[in-house]
């Protein structure tokens, strides 16, 4: 049986993903495309809102080195939908 946050975070995700220039391309396929194998192993998708991407980090460190490469990484999710306008890192459980 999945458990009750599962599905609500699942729900909650699914209606936050809006129409973009890349339609069937989810902001998670967004960020695959802008990060390393190596910085994806570290981060979860947590929301898209308002034109606000919101990742899970693991750990403070990781916090840190995605917040120096921020500006790049924005670039590149704007290439791939100009919808973005900010992308925020928070640290969390990215099981």
């Amino acid at each position: 049986m999945e458990r009750l946050s599962d599905t609500i975070a699942s729900v909650i995700r699914d209606l936050s993903v809006k129409k973009t220039a890349h339609p069937g391309i989810s902001p998670e396929g967004w960020l695959k495309k802008a990060l390393t194998k190596k910085e994806w192993g570290h981060i979860k998708f947590h929301y898209f809102r308002k034109g606000i991407l919101g990742v899970r980090v693991d750990s403070s460190a990781w916090m840190y080195s995605l917040s120096l490469k921020k500006e790049s990484l924005l670039g590149k999710l704007k290439e791939q939908s100009p919808d973005i306008k900010e992308v925020r890192f928070s640290i969390g459980d990215i099981k």
